[in-house]
């Protein structure tokens, strides 16, 4: 199985950063089905053989966005990690509900490309989900120390569920009343979390 190179040189990491953002554009524009190697060289402004050097095949491109995603949420987790037991339980419901929202574009494209893949082999879209639910409730027992694991467990699985869904509403364009509903399901979770 092909894997990305990891750039050494500050120049090869400026590269692969500009690879990916062009892949990013080509595979949400266009679909990963129909996008090509060829044109995201091109979108970079980088020779396709520079492309292949990083990046062996269309799997191995799209495997590496999912990848940058997965790292974005783990390290905004990180944040709220750091900074959980100086937080009341409407602030902590506020930071995690954020988090999925400020990287709604990216999520959007790592759900594309995972679902336009499931079939192959080595594509587990679980997996994500699961290191996610599991920070969470790292964050939940740092919060609230008398939380038991399967509690906070249980309440990662909720409090995911209930990112997830806020973004799907932020992302809603033609609701009128969304702005209200934003606001209710922000005071559902405030409230979720201050009555533990």
């Amino acid at each position: 199985m092909a894997v990305a190179k990891e750039p050494k040189r500050q120049r090869g990491i400026a590269r692969v950063a500009r690879l990916l953002d062009a892949g990013a554009s080509v595979f949400a524009e266009q679909g990963y089905k129909a996008a090509t190697m060829t044109e995201i060289a091109a979108r970079a402004g980088a020779p396709i053989g520079s492309l292949y050097q990083f990046f062996p095949n269309k799997d191995v491109l799209a495997d590496a966005l999912v990848a940058r995603y997965a790292e974005h949420v783990e390290a905004a987790l990180d944040r709220i990690k750091a900074q959980v037991v100086d937080l009341d339980g409407s602030q902590l419901a506020d930071r995690l509900l954020d988090v999925l929202i400020a990287h709604a574009a990216e999520r959007s494209l790592a759900l594309s490309l995972l679902d336009a893949r499931w079939e192959q082999p080595g594509v587990r879209p679980g997996v994500l989900r699961e290191s996610l639910r599991r920070r969470i409730a790292e964050i939940l027992r740092l919060w609230h120390g008398k939380l038991l694991e399967e509690e906070a467990q249980a309440m990662s699985v909720v409090l995911f569920q209930a990112m997830k869904s806020l973004v799907q509403l932020h992302e809603e364009k033609r609701y009128p009343g969304k702005a209200e509903a934003i606001a209710h399901w922000r005071g559902w979770v405030r409230r979720y979390l201050t009555e533990i």
